[in-house]
């Protein structure tokens, strides 16, 4: 049913007449779009065929094509990643959704022997979770469903065939149109509505954030070619102004964001994580703190959940489970908040990182974890993470925005089970775009630095292990560049021995793989390829020259002291024990099993004081932060960062 209108401002009159000038200023652009596609894209090559895809829909089902361009670019960037679903289960360029195909066994902060909260001061905390039944799904995880009953299309084409899911995008945007009672018009700003709908958002906040997204999209334009080899191009239009009094229609909820940490551009709702006690004197699922002013937080954790939303929200909500900060929707984007900045979240597996870190964790069902991540998902979080940085001070790099699968083993027996979370599959190239920070050339090309920078559509490197343990997973586009123990791709892959394992090309593997945006000091060069400092060794990673993986960077890197032949490598910053005030169990300051060998250069992310957060008691007054004169700095030694005293290395500038 069509709702009446909350603004005072919009007269029956007023609306008809600005209907009216938005169709005829816009109706020598839409006609031929209404059609077929037009001769040439924006590039000036033949339209391609998920263009003509785009026009054949808009003239089937009465959707203006830009209306049917902007929300397929903010689902998936026109993606079609090879018929493989996204992490909530969608397929194809409109992410029109089948959860149950993308299921995940096990939710990831309770699978493998890591620890979330990572503080040996306290009992390990080994949780479990299970995943909701199909038939528990929302409605906007069984979209696919719907689209194939509205067009008749087989669910297998619109899971596989891009022109049948575009079609099937289509016929949901006109069936929500039809559903506010709104005609199906020519004008792109009558679709406000629909597209909030076609959100999934149950929510007023959620869905204009998601409505409003689409319309910067048709605002800017875009063009690029997909991960097919398809040119695909939406023209801009500044001017458009949609008509945004149509999410009082919609009939959806409203939120109010009141208690939340969050940028003004995007949802956020407050879902508190509980803070009681419980048990034989145990507590959980988090610890007060007073940050920043007790303590600096110097980073944000990126993990995926590999949960469903519902259920994911459930766990943080449960007082005897573990907890984070922010939790974002795959679908729309929206951002639950759990644990405000001050407080310290049980996430990260090192104690050391949460106590000086925000967590965030983004909806996913990793079945076959090359799934992919909406755009919606990423453009939320990178409004979350650009607010967070700015009011913190947080270093937009790499060695602060770090994966979960960056956290290094806080002791030499955690390292082998710490998380692998979010994966070779996160684009933290576009991530980085959408923070205003691009990776970019800082350096010499043939300088002694690099910034690892593939490019993700066409790097495709084997992973195996997605479905079947060693099997191969489905070709995809990736973050992470693999190394070799020589220059070639015959030689053995870089063994890591805190794993203590051979390496393998399996998807959870870190051994020997660097990620975008991650810098290296260069140890050597042959040909196209690149050897950097690397867990102790020289590793090795194809850098053609016309197709380069790595860019050439500037900065600071830590070398061991005169005399010394190794320096001791540590996975968290502790104080030295002298420090330590009565009551404050002295923590070890414990190496781990790798070491920095004369010779060796690694980049450093900072300089740091030894730090600990004293917090094992439900009631805060014993709690301490325990701060040491002992510096040291963050480097990126392996795949994941690390720390080494600033009393055994020497600091120098490379790059230039």
């Amino acid at each position: 049913m069509r709702g009446s209108s909350t603004d005072p401002t919009r007269t029956p009159g007023h609306r008809r007449a600005r209907k009216a000038a938005g169709a005829l200023a816009t109706a020598a652009l839409l006609l031929p779009l209404l059609g077929a596609a037009p001769a040439e894209n924006a590039t000036g090559s033949a339209a391609s065929t998920l263009q003509r895809a785009f026009a054949s829909a808009s003239a089937e089902y009465h959707v203006p094509q830009t209306v049917l361009l902007a929300v397929s670019y903010l689902q998936s960037r026109w993606d079609t990643h090879g018929g493989a679903p996204s992490v909530t289960g969608g397929y194809g360029p409109m992410h029109l959704t089948d959860a149950h195909t993308a299921l995940a066994t096990t939710e990831h902060l309770g699978e493998g022997t890591e620890d979330p909260r990572g503080d040996s001061a306290r009992a390990a905390l080994h949780p479990t979770a299970q995943l909701p039944a199909n038939s528990q799904l929302p409605a906007r995880l069984r979209t696919l469903t719907k689209a194939a009953e509205l067009t008749g299309l087989p669910a297998a084409a619109l899971r596989s065939d891009g022109t049948a899911n575009v079609a099937g995008g289509a016929a949901l945007l006109a069936d929500a149109q039809r559903g506010l009672g709104e005609p199906l018009s020519a004008d792109p700003a009558e679709w406000y509505g629909a597209i909030a709908r076609f959100s999934g958002a149950d929510d007023t906040a959620t869905a204009a954030a998601y409505a409003n997204d689409v319309y910067d999209v048709i605002h800017t334009g875009e063009q690029r070619t997909t991960d097919a080899g398809q040119q695909v191009a939406l023209a801009a239009q500044p001017e458009l102004a949609p008509d945004t009094a149509q999410l009082a229609e919609t009939g959806l909820r409203t939120v109010s964001p009141d208690g939340t940490e969050c940028p003004k551009k995007v949802s956020c709702e407050w879902i508190p994580a509980p803070y009681s006690q419980f048990g034989d004197n145990d507590y959980g699922n988090h610890d007060l703190g007073d940050r920043p002013a007790s303590q600096s937080i110097k980073y944000i954790v990126i993990h995926d959940t590999e949960g469903q939303w519902d259920g994911v929200l459930n766990l943080v909500q449960d007082p005897t489970y573990v907890s984070w900060n922010y939790t974002i929707r795959s679908s729309d984007g929206l951002i639950a908040q759990h644990v405000k900045a001050k407080d310290v979240a049980w996430h990260a597996g090192n104690w050391y990182i949460n106590a000086k870190s925000i967590g965030i964790e983004h909806e996913g069902f990793l079945a076959a974890p090359d799934a992919w991540y909406t755009e919606a998902m990423y453009r939320s979080s990178a409004r979350l993470v650009k607010y967070l940085t700015k009011k913190y001070g947080i270093p937009l790099d790499r060695q602060h925005i770090l994966g979960h699968d960056n956290v290094p083993g806080p002791t030499t027996s955690t390292v082998p089970g710490m998380h692998t979370d979010p994966g070779p599959y996160w684009d933290w190239a576009h991530y980085f775009a959408l923070l205003g920070h691009p990776f970019e050339q800082t350096g010499k090309k043939s300088g002694g630095m690099v910034t690892i920078r593939p490019d993700y559509t066409t790097n495709q490197p084997v992973y195996t292990g997605c479905v079947t343990a060693g099997q191969p997973c489905a070709v995809h586009g990736s973050s992470e560049v693999r190394l070799y123990s020589g220059p070639g791709e015959t030689y053995p892959l870089i063994k890591d021995i805190g794993r203590g394992t051979t390496p393998t090309t399996g998807v959870n593997d870190l051994s020997s793989r660097v990620s975008t945006g991650q810098q290296y000091a260069v140890a050597d060069r042959s040909g196209d390829w690149t050897a950097v400092w690397y867990l102790g060794q020289e590793a090795w990673f194809k850098n053609p020259k016309k197709h380069p993986t790595a860019i050439g960077a500037a900065g600071w890197v830590i070398t061991p002291k005169d005399g010394l032949d190794s320096v001791p490598v540590y996975g968290r910053a502790y104080p030295e024990a002298s420090a330590y005030p009565a009551g404050v169990p002295v923590q070890a300051v414990s190496p781990l099993p790798y070491t920095l060998l004369k010779g060796q250069k690694y980049v450093v992310g900072g300089k740091v004081p030894g730090e600990y957060y004293y917090a094992v008691t439900f009631t805060t007054d014993s709690h301490k932060v325990v701060v040491g004169k002992d510096l040291y700095y963050e480097i990126q030694y392996g795949h994941r960062v690390e720390f080494v005293r600033a009393a055994d290395v020497t600091l120098e500038r490379s790059g230039r």
